[in-house]
Parts: structure tokens; C-alpha cells; sequence
């Protein structure tokens, strides 16, 4: 395959690891929002179980110290293109590249179990529908 295509499907995997960042975060805050607001689509089950397994599985990967296939995927990709790569989880790696911050990898640990523990708590906060 080609560098060009490579480095193509390394951005589309990029894309796609935004928009489940995005979805996971985003959804969290639009479960809550959407309690004060009235929002019944929030309520929505096949949303919430896709949502709380989004969640658990990015928990469950931290819990064991793996890194994201789709990090692991786009690394490999990028390298085969022969792209600068970079270590470390893909959350990690962008909040250092924003924000300047870095931190061990307890730290990543700790937030994602905190904030899998408040997706896990609005099933209680604001129930699913039937």
C-alpha cells in the first residue's frame, strides 16, 4: 500500500477515535443536561447501553494497562507510512499536544474510572426508558 493511503486511513482511524472520545464525553454531559432539560431521547436505552459499554470498555482497558486498538491500529499505520508516531494512549497524547500536561498513567487510570463511575451512576440519576 501506499504512503498517501496509509497516512489516509491513519487520519480516518484518528476521526473515528475522536467521535468515540466525543460520543463518550459529550453523551455523558447530554445524560445530565438532559435531566434538568427534559430531554426524553436521553432516556433512550439502545443509546445509554451503548453508551455505558463504550464507557466499561475503555474502563476494562486502563483496569488491565492496554493501550486503544484504535491507538494501536493508527500507530501501526502512520509507522508502515513511515509518519512520526506517537507512545502512550491517545487521550494522553492529546492532552499533553493541548494542553502541555502530563501525568502518569494512574492519573489516566483514575479519571477514566471516575468518569466511568458517573456514567454508571446516571442510570440511577436519570433512569432509562423501557
Amino acid at each position: 500500500m501506499s504512503s498517501p493511503l496509509l497516512l489516509l486511513l491513519a487520519d480516518i482511524i484518528l476521526v473515528i477515535h475522536v467521535l468515540f472520545v466525543a460520543f463518550v464525553v459529550f453523551g455523558l454531559l447530554a445524560i445530565y443536561a438532559g435531566y434538568f432539560l427534559k430531554w426524553q431521547w436521553v432516556r433512550h436505552k439502545v443509546f445509554r447501553v451503548i453508551h455505558l459499554c463504550a464507557i466499561g470498555y475503555v474502563v476494562g482497558q486502563t483496569w488491565l494497562g492496554v493501550i486503544c486498538p484504535l491507538t494501536t491500529w493508527e500507530m501501526a499505520l502512520r509507522e508502515q507510512a513511515g509518519a512520526a508516531t506517537y507512545s502512550g494512549s491517545f487521550i494522553q497524547h492529546w492532552l499533553q499536544g493541548l494542553l502541555y500536561y502530563s501525568a502518569p498513567e494512574w492519573v489516566f487510570v483514575a479519571l477514566y474510572t471516575v468518569f466511568g463511575s458517573l456514567v454508571l451512576a446516571s442510570w440511577w440519576v436519570v433512569r432509562p426508558g423501557r
